[in-house]
């Protein structure tokens, strides 16, 4: 099939080179605009131009596909290529009805969750936040609700017990890619079988705010280490800013104390507002370079009833 590619974060990057490496013809990729980054703000090409770039695709990165006159341009463009079939995942721009049902098979969206579920620009963070144990990708055909459209294929994998943000976000863009092939094989084949969403079953999984990582330890242990995976928490330890990117519960190590001390010198464990404690795995101190909680220790002696926050 003659296909138009369209992503931009490196979650997408699997689906382009799974793409790139079959026997389908990527006739071209949209992507967004590069941005300017550093001191120098230099413009940086998104993940996906610089993957499509190293297969010598041709990349196309209008501001907007739904008004003015790069819109009229990306139309133009798409219609003289007339493709078989457009992917998108996580392009990051809303397609207009005229795109959706230019190409003869419309547009597949591959979606980082078990939809009706979590549909939304967040679904890899609110799944972790909202301590589920199973999520998944789902292809779908796209329509003009908001990841409303039907349902094609989809593989779940398990979520494990400490697992992070980055580490679910790096499984499912790989399996993002392998449910890709199977859609377009299955369509090809003549055997996909569209499901409808049932709405009912839905729930929304909206942009993550800077504020969300603040860590509450009035809260119950499961619900901070939950936002220590989905987010990424942060508190205050004598006046300095302190992130945590990885955590883990402790049971009976908290009972009777109050809520933001730490319980434990040896595991930077903190207590929390239910009796239990959360171990620091892995932080950064304001001032200092991010490192696992055990090279943190050599350098700093921690006071046990100290308060964070």
């Amino acid at each position: 099939m003659r296909i138009v590619f369209m992503g931009t974060p490196d979650f997408a990057v699997p689906c382009l080179r799974a793409l790139a490496e079959s026997s389908h013809e990527v006739a071209a990729v949209f992507t967004q605009p590069d941005k300017p980054k550093g001191r120098g703000y230099k413009l940086i090409p998104t993940p996906v131009k610089a993957a499509a770039e190293g297969y010598g695709l041709k990349v196309y990165q209008p501001l907007s596909l739904r008004k003015g006159e790069d819109a009229e341009e990306a139309m133009q463009i798409l219609k003289d290529i007339a493709p078989n079939l457009i992917v998108v995942t996580a392009y990051g721009q809303i397609l207009p009805k005229e795109i959706l049902e230019l190409p003869e098979h419309g547009c597949i969206n591959i979606h980082a969750s078990l939809l009706p579920r979590y549909r939304g620009a967040a679904p890899i963070n609110w799944v972790l936040l909202n301590g589920e144990r199973e999520t998944g990708v789902t292809s779908m055909q796209m329509s003009e609700g908001l990841d409303t459209g039907d349902m094609l294929i989809s593989r779940s994998v398990e979520i494990g017990e400490n697992e992070t943000y980055q580490e679910l976000y790096g499984r499912l863009s790989q399996l993002g890619g392998e449910v890709l092939l199977e859609t377009l094989d299955a369509l090809e084949k003549g055997q996909l079988r569209p499901v409808p969403q049932d709405d009912e079953q839905s729930c929304y999984s909206p942009m993550i705010r800077k504020e969300m990582s603040a860590l509450d330890f009035t809260q119950p242990a499961e619900k901070l280490h939950n936002t220590i995976r989905g987010v990424t928490g942060f508190t205050t330890m004598n006046g300095k800013r302190l992130k945590v990117f990885r955590s883990e519960i402790l049971d009976d190590i908290a009972k009777g104390c109050e809520p933001g001390t730490i319980v434990d010198t040896d595991l930077f464990a903190v207590a929390c507002g239910d009796g239990r404690a959360v171990a620091f795995r892995e932080i950064q101190l304001e001032g200092s370079k991010r490192m696992d909680t055990a090279d943190f220790l050599r350098g700093r002696r921690l006071t046990k009833g100290e308060k964070l926050g």
